[in-house]
């Protein structure tokens, strides 16, 4: 296995897999771009424009996957008001089972590797102690504006399910699924919430295509 190969779809329901093999023992240690439903939605979107420039490690132990790197370099994002985003950098998306925390120093040496030369992020959990202190040693340093305020993370918010209102829409608002809605209003309800998303209907297509995708939980208003 080389460092070079491509993220597939083949890869979803392994990463997907060990997502909630993590969930189950240490939900704490899920980062946002690990999550279960997130790298199948990452490539969907993304895949048919950038797949070239997703390079991916898995690393096993015996015949489970262990751990998993997911590198995104240097690309131009079209956006759907018609500007072009060039990305000049490198980022990062991985997990590591917290059983297999030797695996850390691999997925970050790889990482090294595959993006020589450009500015490179990744974005681990508060939680992850040893990976904290594994990127540290090898160079990286904490991003102090990005995790401001105003900055790009994501929190872990639990509540028990005992108690849940019944949810209540305004007068002329209704739910629907993409299933109910089809394809169009789909990508439409999307590119309406997001302002210069670089989606498409290709995008929502790939998405659809892979295996944990059901239109009866994708909910819309």
């Amino acid at each position: 296995m080389t460092g070079f190969e491509r993220v597939t779809a083949a890869d979803m329901p392994l990463m997907q897999g060990l997502a909630q093999r993590v969930t189950a023992v240490r939900p704490d240690m899920i980062s946002a771009g690990a999550s279960y439903g997130e790298p199948a939605w990452v490539w969907g979107q993304g895949c048919a424009r950038h797949g070239a420039t997703w390079p991916r490690r898995l690393w096993y132990s015996g015949d489970e996957l262990v751990a998993w790197g997911w590198a995104f370099l240097p690309r131009q994002v079209l956006r759907s008001d018609g500007s072009v985003a060039d990305v000049t950098g490198a980022s990062l998306i991985y997990q590591v089972h917290p059983g297999h925390t030797e695996r850390v120093d691999e997925v970050i040496e790889w990482y090294d590797g595959v993006a020589a030369g450009l500015e490179r992020t990744a974005v681990p959990t508060n939680a992850e102690d040893f990976a904290l202190e594994r990127w540290a040693a090898h160079g990286y340093e904490s991003d102090a504006a990005v995790l401001g305020d105003d900055g790009d993370w994501t929190q872990l918010n639990e509540r028990d399910l005992t108690d849940v209102k019944q949810p209540a829409l305004p007068a002329g608002f209704r739910f629907r699924t993409a299933e109910e809605a089809g394809p169009e209003a789909a990508v439409r309800a999307h590119l309406d919430a997001w302002a210069s998303s670089s989606y498409t209907a290709q995008s929502y297509e790939d998405v659809r295509q892979t295996a944990a995708y059901r239109g009866d939980l994708h909910v819309l208003v």
